[in-house]
């Protein structure tokens, strides 16, 4: 994973996506259940504490309620989050989210695409992304299908970058890299603060 580029370069690669591949019903409805946050819905932001490159957060809307350990340090225009809602704190989920130049007109998946991770050193886990666009949202979604998502967590507390690898069918797999200085005590505080309800 050599070829690092900058998110602003995503929007070429979202323009490339638009064609949507086949989705099977029943990964859509696992994507739903293990996403459970609108992503254009308005929340709260409270309880914001900063860790180096990261940080954790409380996200509220009525009785909704997610908490969120995010690098925003990486890019301008992109994010990688970890989230996980009060009631599920054992289902996280984990997100990139990439800034787009306009406001989306609609909600849907765009994209199902291969994808890997790793960090450091570590193997690569070979997954897929899905490509996800919010109505009244600026931004594309990527929600990664990940099987032992705990152990990628393990890592991310020890490691000190995350790269992620999507297919761009026959043009160059494109690249980003996260800093995880930091990730350790915001994922530490995003787990204690759901399992708590937010009272740590």
């Amino acid at each position: 994973m050599a070829h690092i580029i900058t998110a602003t370069l995503a929007l070429r690669f979202y323009a490339s996506m638009l064609a949507p591949m086949f989705v099977t019903a029943a990964m859509v409805i696992s994507l739903m259940v293990a996403t459970p946050m609108a992503s254009a819905a308005t929340f709260n932001t409270d309880d914001v504490a900063t860790h180096e490159h990261w940080q954790s957060m409380t996200l509220s809307l009525g009785g909704e309620r997610h908490y969120r350990a995010i690098e925003t340090h990486s890019y301008s225009d992109a994010t990688l989050s970890l989230n996980a809602t009060a009631g599920v704190c054992d289902l996280p989920w984990l997100e990139m989210r990439v800034t787009l130049e306009q406001q989306q007109g609609e909600s849907r998946a765009v994209n199902l695409v291969p994808a890997r991770l790793r960090i450091d050193e570590q193997p690569v886990i070979d997954t897929m992304a899905e490509f996800i666009t919010e109505r009244g949202d600026d931004g594309f979604y990527a929600h990664f299908y990940l099987s032992d998502l705990a152990a990628l967590m393990a890592d991310m507390r020890q490691g000190e970058q995350l790269f992620l690898g999507f297919d761009q069918e026959e043009r160059e797999p494109w690249y980003m890299t996260f800093s995880l200085q930091g990730a350790d005590a915001a994922i530490n505080r995003m787990l204690t603060q759901c399992e708590g309800g937010g009272t740590h």
